[in-house]
């Protein structure tokens, strides 16, 4: 073994920015030698195959051991080569043989097969087969700290002088090593930080647009009051309430004052996800997983590590699913469809649903077990009905957010149309009063608070000195009537072209919501 042949392998692992490669050019690079019959490079890790481990009686401690990771060799007797990472000698216990007294100690080992102390050889026929003359083992030290060892059997005699430059290299590939996994560190927080970019930039697109929270009534300040208490720990959180109430603003504001609000919020829409791409879409895949896998892709789970998971729709998981979602709650862990590595998370869980989850439990249409593991701190969040008090504010919040978005002066509203917007009972509750602000705004052009045009037909209040009015019994009763003729003369048909959404001139969500409202069941 030459020092020239071991300058030019520290020169050429020195711009090596991936472990694994590095770990390869060192053991390929030494068993390139003409007298090296097997380098190795054994690093500490933690322990992993201690009930299988050939060594396990002699372990005195499972938490770390020697990991084989990276081989290179050939017989001459033979087209056998030793690049494998397998076999008897994959693992080391730290102290035990000589390559883990090296691991334990940081001590090198130098020890010549022809002489009396060739009894350590454990495959003594194997190294007569090979001519074996001299092992060294030499350990992997950066900054005080043993990362592994590195050895070599030579056919020919190690001398003093050779032995030294081994310990020069090993200091070397220490050094390489260490910059390697720094690397890789990076790239990995890039990585993380480019997939929560990724992820934060489909939050901006997807993110229900009224902003912050707004409302001073006392149903609304008793949802607040709960969040804080709450937002310290790192208890689940099961949001609840009708579509369109605001239960991802309760969530951000969950997560913005918990202690995880430097780290990001990720949002899970679970009614979007089909079936057969669930598992993916929670934990991720590897290449080559599935049809159209091109690529790796991490999950929402990862994207969330540190930070705070938002199931928004919970109910919406199939019951067949369930399981797969309780299993990483409880455990923490999972592994990437394609892959057989577990990864731990740290995530903490913020769920929202418009379904009696309890409910559905009971009924076997939810799993109970995740119900309970979700309900940890149930939050209900009132409808906008049960909060008229908070109208006026939402109402002048979304006219400046609406009339900026769309640069038109703010139009002023009368207290009459105040009065109205109160009356209304608004069945898609803070969004759909967003979608009529803006639809007022869009046909005032600029002049005055068109809203006599913009709220719905046959649902707008009655006002003027002399007007008629309705009590709300006699409203609701009415309405209740005409979404009835509405579903009769659609033959019970609510969705599509011809369906009773379609004659009344109504978004199909909206006209569920009224119908849930009601408590008109469509057969």
């Amino acid at each position: 073994m030459y020092a020239e042949a071991l300058q030019s392998i520290s020169l050429a692992m020195a711009q090596v920015r991936s472990v694994d490669l590095l770990l390869a050019r060192i053991v390929q690079g030494l068993a390139a030698q003409p007298d090296v019959a097997l380098g190795r490079i054994w690093l500490i890790a933690p322990g992993d195959l201690c009930g299988t481990c050939p060594m396990r009686a002699e372990c005195p401690d499972t938490s770390r051991c020697l990991h084989l990771a990276a081989s290179a060799g050939g017989s001459r007797k033979s087209d056998e080569e030793w690049s494998g990472l397998e076999g008897a000698f994959r693992r080391f216990p730290l102290g035990v043989r000589k390559v883990g007294q090296v691991g334990a100690t940081g001590e090198a080992v130098l020890l010549q097969c022809a002489s009396g102390d060739a009894d350590w050889l454990v495959r003594r026929e194997w190294a007569r087969r090979e001519g074996i003359q001299s092992f060294a083992a030499q350990p992997l030290v950066f900054r005080g700290e043993v990362l592994g060892v590195l050895a070599v059997f030579s056919r020919r005699k190690l001398g003093r002088s050779e032995f030294s430059w081994l310990r020069a290299f090993a200091d070397h590939a220490a050094v390489a090593l260490s910059n390697a996994r720094a690397f890789e560190e990076v790239a990995r927080l890039r990585g993380q930080l480019e997939l929560e970019r990724d992820y934060l930039r489909e939050e901006v697109k997807d993110a229900l647009s009224f902003g912050e929270i707004v409302g001073r009534g006392g149903a609304l300040r008793r949802v607040l009051q709960q969040i804080q208490p709450v937002a310290a720990t790192t208890a689940s959180v099961l949001i609840l309430g009708e579509s369109g109430v605001g239960k991802e603003l309760i969530a951000r504001a969950i997560h913005e004052q918990s202690p995880r609000r430097e780290r990001p919020l990720i949002r899970v829409n679970c009614a979007s996800i089909p079936r057969e791409l669930f598992e993916s879409e929670f934990f991720g895949h590897v290449r080559g997983a599935f049809t159209g896998a091109h690529r790796d892709r991490a999950g929402r789970f990862q994207a969330a590590d540190g930070g705070t998971l938002f199931l928004d729709e919970v109910g919406e998981i199939p019951l067949e699913l369930q399981g797969k979602l309780l299993r990483v709650l409880q455990e923490g862990s999972f592994e990437r469809v394609g892959e057989d590595v577990t990864r731990k998370v740290d995530v903490r869980i913020v769920a929202a649903t418009n379904r009696d989850l309890k409910g559905e439990a009971a009924a076997g249409r939810f799993r109970e077990d995740l119900y309970y593991r979700l309900s940890v701190f149930p939050i209900e969040v009132p409808p906008l009905r049960q909060r008229l008090e908070d109208v006026p504010l939402l109402a002048e919040h979304f006219l400046e957010r609406v009339s900026a978005r769309l640069k038109v002066p703010v139009p002023r509203m009368s207290q009459a149309q105040v009065q109205a917007l109160q009356r209304y009972d608004w069945p898609g509750n803070v969004r759909e009063l967003e979608n009529v602000l803006e639809r007022a705004v869009i046909l005032s052009r600029g002049g005055r608070l068109r809203l006599d045009q913009a709220l719905p037909e046959g649902r707008q209040p009655m006002t003027g000195g002399t007007a008629s009015f309705l009590t709300e019994r006699e409203w609701r009763r009415r309405e209740k009537d005409n979404l009835k003729a509405a579903l009769s003369a659609a033959g019970g048909k609510v969705y599509g072209p011809g369906g009773a959404a379609e004659l009344l001139g109504l978004a199909p969500t909206t006209l569920a919501s009224r119908l849930k409202v009601l408590g008109i069941k469509v057969r």
